[in-house]
């Protein structure tokens, strides 16, 4: 039987390219998006639109368009970025990245929690700016409040998924060049997905709950 995947945030960057390796893969893919692209629309792949997943309306309508389909994979992707520090404070944009980057993962896997097959697993792609021990510089300081949250909640999320069958990885894709960074990091989406894919792979059960690199390194809380 093919495997679905859903994966959000998925016009561009990262996302574009777990949809893009997943269909090579053979998979089912369900891309969520705000607005689609032409590159995800060249897939040939479902793409649900007008879904803003940190609105509770919107993730509604993503579960009911999806309430007849089991999910083998969940891949929580959709994320923001931006930088504040005591010197340049925008609390608006720190409390839309704990909106979009902690608080809409959880929304979303609680809304498809029934949808998620016995074994299926569930990735949320956070950032080792979210890991504490790793902070030596400062700054960031709502996109690291919202990581270290995602991370707080996924943990719990394995705890509570794990008698279902479902287990749940914490997944640091490396600096990618997306957008998000204004292209400049140090790895392609490419080469990121395809890391973070056979994360997914590997996860089970035993080690459900951990925080992972892309590159199989285990990270510190």
């Amino acid at each position: 039987m093919t495997k679905h995947v859903v994966i959000t945030g998925a016009n561009r960057g990262i996302g574009l390219e777990f949809c893009r390796q997943y269909a090579e893969l053979g998979y089912q893919v369900t891309a969520v998006v705000r607005n689609s692209s032409e590159e995800l629309d060249e897939l040939g792949i479902t793409v649900i639109e007008n879904i803003d997943v940190s609105v509770e309306q919107d993730v509604a309508s993503l579960s009911a368009q999806l309430q007849d389909q089991a999910i083998d994979v969940l891949i929580n992707n959709a994320g923001i970025f931006s930088n504040e520090s005591l010197e340049h404070m925008d609390f608006a944009q720190l409390e839309a990245q704990l909106a979009v980057n902690a608080v809409a993962p959880i929304r979303v896997t609680h809304a498809l929690q029934s949808q998620l097959s016995k074994g299926a697993k569930v990735a949320m792609i956070t950032s080792r700016m979210g890991s504490i021990t790793d902070n030596s510089s400062g700054a960031y300081i709502g996109y690291r409040m919202s990581k270290a949250a995602l991370n707080a909640a996924g943990v719990s999320l394995a705890h509570e998924l794990k008698p279902k069958g479902v287990a749940v990885a914490l997944l640091h894709p490396g600096f990618v060049q997306t957008q998000m960074v204004n292209f400049a990091g140090d790895i392609s989406a490419q080469e990121s997905a395809n890391r973070l894919i056979a994360r997914i792979d590997e996860l089970t059960l035993s080690n459900s709950g951990g925080f992972w690199h892309s590159n199989g390194e285990e990270l510190p809380w």
